[in-house]
């Protein structure tokens, strides 16, 4: 496990250091190494956390359990990416994963091809990572940035939104 000091705070986080340094047209921030990462600010989060909240409320808790925390069906995910980097979260979401051990048998089906899951993979992330390193607590987040207009863009593309 891999704890990182930022502002003061131990912080794990299998991408690393999760602080914000830059912010794109799109609203997403990454961090020194360039995987998205969350901004928290005043009690106000930007836009791919607050989405990505929406987004595993309607896809993801079912199975993992509210705000991230687990089930007795699957992990919880709030634990997973301390030791998950980016590329791998995107893999195992998009390709499933299948965990068989004497005890039981996990399979986590794929979404690459759900628009639902595949268009919103960097929000799901974010919003996983905010909830990790405890940046982010279990409420919906009350306080949000605006949505841009280049992420709406690319979400009408990716969704097959013509205009």
């Amino acid at each position: 496990m891999m704890f990182v000091a930022s502002g003061g705070i131990a912080v794990a986080d299998g991408s690393g250091d999760p602080t914000a340094v830059k912010q794109n047209e799109s609203g997403e921030w990454s961090d020194k190494d360039g995987n998205p990462t969350y901004k928290v600010s005043d009690g106000s989060v930007d836009w791919y956390t607050y989405s990505g909240y929406r987004r595993y409320h309607s896809e993801c808790h079912v199975c993992h359990g509210p705000d991230g925390m687990g089930s007795t069906y699957a992990p919880a995910l709030k634990d997973s990416l301390k030791t998950m980097s980016y590329a791998d979260f995107l893999g195992v979401v998009a390709s499933g994963r299948k965990n068989i051990s004497t005890a039981q048998e996990n399979v986590m089906p794929a979404f690459g091809d759900n628009p639902n899951v595949a268009c919103y993979m960097d929000d799901l992330y974010v919003y996983l990572r905010a909830r990790t390193n405890d940046a982010w607590g279990r409420a919906r987040p009350p306080k949000h940035e605006d949505k841009t207009q280049a992420y709406t863009a690319a979400e009408d593309a990716c969704m097959g939104n013509k205009k």
